[in-house]
């Protein structure tokens, strides 16, 4: 009888346990996927991907220790000028073409404080996965008119595109590079509840 009763409590547990878990999916209407890099020394040159999607998964009341992934298709890639981008997309650079998409898989999200969590992950581009690591601000979670749940995030990293197989550059006659190292990505990301 015992263990009876020690299954019934198990099982309850579980479904308990199964209640909790959320899935939320980006709203891409609503978000952006950013990113800026040095150009010749002097200026940042901003870009964005217009094509991703992405989950995430969480369980009890808030969105620690979820689970984060997102897709971004790499021909996608958007500088508002059509030759740069061309450029960005071949061989010289992402070589959409061979690696069509980027991909990143949460290892760990984490709770600083009410507004703030670190979201660490491995990012596969170009064919190479590295771990990054994301600050992420919380911008809280509402109701919308059509009774859906909704929450907002923005997102902050650093990485050496180096780092990722992506090394064309040229030197100049001044001195410098035309392309930095460190490219800065950023998301403003607005989930829906499903």
């Amino acid at each position: 009888m015992k263990k009876l009763n020690l299954t019934a409590l198990a099982f309850f547990v579980a479904i308990g346990a199964f209640a909790q878990t959320k899935t939320w999916s980006i709203d891409k209407s609503h978000s952006s996927v950013n990113f800026s890099v040095e150009h010749m020394v002097i200026s940042q040159v901003p870009g964005q991907f217009k094509d991703f999607s992405g989950t995430a998964t969480s369980t009890g009341a808030d969105f620690s220790n979820a689970q984060v992934d997102l897709t971004i298709q790499t021909a996608s890639i958007f500088t508002d000028d059509e030759k740069r981008d061309g450029h960005l997309q071949s061989a010289d650079f992402f070589d959409a073409a061979k690696f069509p998409q980027l991909t990143f898989k949460s290892t760990a999200f984490k709770k600083v404080d009410d507004k703030n969590y670190t979201l660490t992950g491995n990012l596969t581009m170009h064919g190479v996965t590295k771990p990054v690591t994301f600050s992420v601000k919380y911008n809280g979670t509402v109701k919308d008119p059509w009774g859906k749940t909704r929450a907002g995030f923005k997102l902050a990293a650093k990485l050496n595109r180096k780092d990722f197989g992506l090394t064309w550059n040229k030197t100049m006659d001044a001195g410098g590079v035309v392309v930095g190292d460190e490219v800065e990505l950023t998301g403003n990301i607005e989930v829906v509840q499903q």
